[in-house]
């Protein structure tokens, strides 16, 4: 087994989250892209505008570093509630990506100039100070929290799941064994809830 660094291993890790939140995004129309697809509105293009925001901040912002076009959080009341969380119909996609792309190579120009033990100071919270090396695991969570919910709106879109393009079908079967898949776990569940 070889050995890797630890900041490499953690680069390896908010990378492949990055790219699979993207990932989720290829094919779509652009109506699927912005549509609200939870009660709470989530939506494919407001998953990637929240992680940039996050990103500008935890890696720009917070080592004296800022990421220099605007990215406006609304947790600071500079937008209005949840404006990272959806895509204006003014706002583009490639718009979207590319800032995202930006931000993160922004970010990863933080992560390659400083050691893990450099201290990042957050506008918010009892941890205030905290090393880049909790920052970048709190970006991974975070990235690979929102890929997850981009996991869930993509399915119920057009029913593609998987983590990754070249393992796209993470389900099993056709789509006659996920309905009888389906059917099974919901009666599984109408039999433990005594609905049945």
């Amino acid at each position: 087994m070889n050995a890797t660094d630890p900041k490499t291993d953690l680069q390896i890790y908010i990378q492949d989250a990055r790219d699979a939140l993207l990932w989720k995004l290829d094919g779509l129309s652009e109506y699927d892209l912005r549509r609200p697809l939870t009660p709470t509105g989530t939506n494919l293009l407001g998953l990637v505008k929240h992680v940039t925001g996050a990103e500008a901040l935890y890696f720009g912002a917070a080592f004296g570093r800022p990421f220099p076009e605007p990215t406006p959080l609304w947790i600071f009341g500079e937008a209005e509630p949840n404006a990272d969380l959806w895509a204006r119909a003014d706002e583009s996609t490639e718009e979207i990506v590319g800032r995202y792309r930006r931000v993160w190579a922004h970010s990863d120009a933080t992560i390659e100039a400083l050691p893990l033990d450099a201290i990042g100071q957050m506008p918010f919270g009892i941890r205030a100070k905290q090393t880049l090396h909790r920052i970048l695991v709190h970006m991974i969570a975070e990235t690979h929290r929102h890929t997850g919910h981009a996991d869930l709106v993509r399915e119920l879109i057009d029913g593609a799941v998987g983590h990754r393009a070249s393992r796209a079908n993470a389900v099993p079967g056709d789509a006659a064994w996920r309905q009888a898949h389906h059917d099974r776990v919901e009666q599984a569940a109408r039999e433990a809830g005594g609905l049945v």
